[in-house]
Parts: C-alpha cells; sequence; structure tokens
C-alpha cells in the first residue's frame, strides 16, 4: 500500500455532529412545535436567518475575548476571498437582519422566534455538541423592563409545559456603560491581587475581557471568584430601577429566582439583565442548563457603527432539554399512529395503490405500508407487527371493481367498501 493509500473505514458522522432519527426525530420537532406555539400566542413573528454570516457579524458583536470567537467558530474562505462563519449563537444574525431590512421603521418592538443548528468547535460532551439546535426568542426595539420579563415567563412556560417541572432560574444585572466600567475597574483590581491564584486563562481574560472571569469553573478559581465585587452593588440609579423592575413582574407572574452575583453570561454584547435557566436538582439526575439570555442594548451600534437598538433575547438548548430524562416526549402535531395497514396483490392492483393511498391522507387517516412487498404473508405479518387495528388489501378483483377489503384484526371481522364510499368510512373510524 502506497503512502498516499489509506485504509478506509466506514463513514461516520463527524465529531459532535450527529443524526436524528425517527423517534429522536419526532421529539425534537414536538418540542419545538411547542415552543413555536408559545411564541406565536406571545405575538412574535418567525424569522430564518442564514447557517453563514460574514465574519465580522460576530467578531465585531459576540467579542474577542470569548471563547466563540477566539476558539469555537467553524470559519472559511471563499474562492472570491470573503471570509465567513457558520453561525455559533442567533442573535447577531437576528439583528443583523433587522438593520439590513430596515425593521427600525416597523412598529416598535420587533418580536421574533426562530429555530434551527448552530455550530462551536467545542469539545463534545453531553448536550454539548458541536452541532447544536437551539430555539430564540428576540425583542428588538424596547428598553423597558417588561420585555425582559416576558422573555424569562416565555421561557419558563416552554420548559414546564416540556416536562421539565419547576425550573430554576438565575438572574443578574451587569449594569450599562454608564457604570459598569466602575465595576469593571473593581474587579480587576481585586483579581489582580489574586493572580498567583488564578488560571492562566483568567490571567489573560483580565486584560482583554475581565467579566469573563466570573464565568471560569476552574477549582483553582472558584474561591476567587465568591470573594469578587458584586455587579449589583454598583449598578447606575436607571439600571437599579430596571433590574427591580424586572424582579417585581417575576414576582408578580410568580416565577421564583435566585440571585447570581457571578452569572454575566459568555458574549460581550450583553447589559443589564442576564438570565440562565437549569432543571431543578433531581436526584440521579445531573442538573443542565437549559436555556440562557439577556439584554443586549449596544449590539446593534456595534454591527453597523450607528445607533443603539435596546433589546432582549432567550436561546432554548433544544438538544440539552430533549436528552433531559424529565422530558415529556411531546409528539408533534402531524406525528398520528397510524391506524390502517395498507396492503396491495398484483399488478393491477399496485398501479391504483398510491390512489388509495390518497384517499386516505384526505380523509387525514395516517397508513402504515410495504408497498415494495408483493406476497400477502410478508405484508399481514408486518402489520401484526405494529400492532395497527386495521387492515386495508387492495387485490385484483377489488382493483377492477374499484373497491377494497377493510380487515378489523381485533373483531377478525372484514366488509368490502367501494372507493366513492371510503372516505365517509375512514372518517366513521376515528
Amino acid at each position: 500500500m502506497s503512502k498516499k493509500e489509506t485504509k478506509k473505514g466506514p463513514l461516520t458522522s463527524p465529531r459532535g455532529m450527529h443524526d436524528i432519527l425517527e423517534n429522536n426525530y419526532y421529539k425534537y420537532q414536538g418540542l419545538f412545535e411547542k415552543a413555536q406555539e408559545v411564541a406565536v400566542y406571545y405575538g412574535f413573528k418567525p424569522i430564518e436567518i442564514p447557517v453563514l454570516e460574514h465574519e465580522e457579524v460576530f467578531t465585531s458583536s459576540v467579542g474577542v475575548g470569548t471563547d466563540i470567537v477566539d476558539k469555537e467558530m467553524y470559519t472559511l474562505r471563499t474562492r472570491g476571498g470573503d471570509r465567513l462563519s457558520m453561525r455559533p449563537e442567533g442573535t447577531a444574525g437576528v439583528m443583523r437582519a433587522y438593520l439590513q431590512h430596515g425593521m427600525q421603521s416597523f412598529p416598535q418592538p420587533v418580536m421574533l422566534y426562530y429555530y434551527g443548528p448552530f455550530f462551536r468547535h467545542d469539545n463534545p460532551q453531553k448536550g454539548r455538541l458541536r452541532e447544536l439546535r437551539q430555539f430564540g426568542l428576540e425583542v428588538l426595539g424596547t428598553e423597558k423592563s417588561i420585555a425582559d420579563a416576558m422573555i424569562i415567563r416565555m421561557t419558563h412556560t416552554i420548559l414546564s409545559e416540556a416536562g421539565i417541572k419547576n425550573p430554576v432560574l438565575e438572574i443578574n444585572s451587569i449594569g450599562d456603560k454608564e457604570c459598569r466600567p466602575t465595576y469593571v475597574r473593581e474587579l480587576v483590581n481585586y483579581y489582580k491581587k489574586h493572580s498567583n491564584k488564578i488560571c492562566e486563562d483568567c490571567r489573560e481574560r483580565i486584560k482583554i475581557n475581565p467579566l469573563r472571569v466570573l464565568d471560569c469553573k476552574k477549582p483553582e478559581c472558584l474561591p476567587i471568584k465568591e470573594g469578587a465585587p458584586d455587579p449589583v452593588g454598583h449598578l447606575c440609579q436607571p439600571c437599579k430601577h430596571h433590574f427591580k423592575e424586572v424582579l417585581e413582574y417575576l414576582e408578580e407572574v410568580g416565577i421564583p429566582y435566585n440571585l447570581n452575583k457571578n452569572l454575566v453570561r459568555g458574549l460581550n454584547y450583553y447589559t443589564r439583565t442576564v438570565f440562565e435557566f437549569s432543571s431543578e436538582a433531581v436526584e440521579g439526575i445531573e442538573q443542565l442548563s437549559l436555556a440562557a439570555g439577556g439584554r443586549y442594548d449596544y449590539l446593534a451600534r456595534a454591527l453597523d457603527g450607528k445607533r443603539d437598538v435596546p433589546s432582549v433575547g432567550v436561546s432554548l438548548g433544544i438538544d440539552r432539554i430533549v436528552l433531559s430524562p424529565l422530558y415529556a416526549n411531546l409528539a408533534p402535531r402531524i406525528m398520528k399512529k397510524p391506524k390502517i395497514f395498507f396492503i396491495q396483490l398484483g399488478s393491477e392492483a399496485k398501479m391504483k395503490s398510491l390512489n388509495v393511498i390518497e384517499i386516505m391522507r384526505k380523509s387525514k387517516i395516517p397508513v402504515h405500508h410495504s408497498l415494495s412487498k408483493d406476497s400477502l404473508g410478508s405484508q399481514l405479518s408486518a402489520a401484526e407487527k405494529l400492532n395497527i387495528p386495521y387492515v386495508m388489501i387492495l387485490g385484483q378483483k377489488e382493483a377492477i371493481e374499484s373497491s377494497v377489503i377493510v380487515r378489523d384484526m381485533k373483531e377478525h371481522s372484514q366488509e368490502t367498501i367501494k372507493n366513492e364510499k371510503l372516505m365517509q368510512y375512514l372518517k366513521d373510524l376515528k
């Protein structure tokens, strides 16, 4: 074997990316439909953004010094010389679309939802894949605190109705451009005093993106983080008032919360409210972060350099919710258990088969079949394994007479139905 030749093994999906098959697909679809239902009832409209964006959409908004930009983005150079990145998150792309399509002239706020795959070159682990699916909600064009509370309420509703009972909400405020610099200076001075005790990553973060030190999970940094200054204590009056209103709204709708002074989120564009939902600690079930978001009042200016668009949003980690043992396995609306197994016998019957299946579709009767098989025995055997209550048989005689035989598998009875009466007969079976 030459150096250029290598022994090929079976092809598999790339590491950290996976196929979603059959029942698992329906679990994802059911959760998306539940989230979509909540969004529509709250007045949100759909948006679909490209999987590929110009790299600067993320470098100018998410920010250098974040793990996403520094370590995790999949970026390519096109033949024309453009640098495009596979979207690692949705908010920056939604804001880009808002600015590009002149949504500033729409009635404000603009409320959008989206769903799809996102990509991060991270170390794959349970619930943390390189191709991850998220459902996002964004409210663009308002600074009102009720928008923050609405997003949090909707997230709580989606998680609860998906089977994640008593989701745990952690919340914080990291201030705005008026009060945050003072807090950051105090945080930097505090960490510099402990620079010999913190990890190498945090030493770099202090220089580039100081708030990121509060995201660190390494054991040597945890005691230092516990003693770090509290951002809420440094809020200016408008930020303090805004945060107080958000908490009052949450108390009004009965959503419990935990104040977490170290919650900052990992992206540069966040301001004021930041929050995270996780599953309740249950014996034998790992507690995982399921959704996170916050306010991003300066993201628009980072993208186009013109003006601020106060906004707030959230993304729900669909993979983590579906993988949770607490997930209620929501069935999608289109998913109905087949009630009839359709059997065809002979060339004339096979020719007419699709017309009969179309009658069942118009009657909204899900059907199972094995059109590729020819023998009665193999088709009946498949029907019995699937435990389907009715079998419909189209033989040569029935094909000529425009009729079918419907057999009740439980009662072991059957009758012949003319095609013109079949739709009404099928509706009566429901």
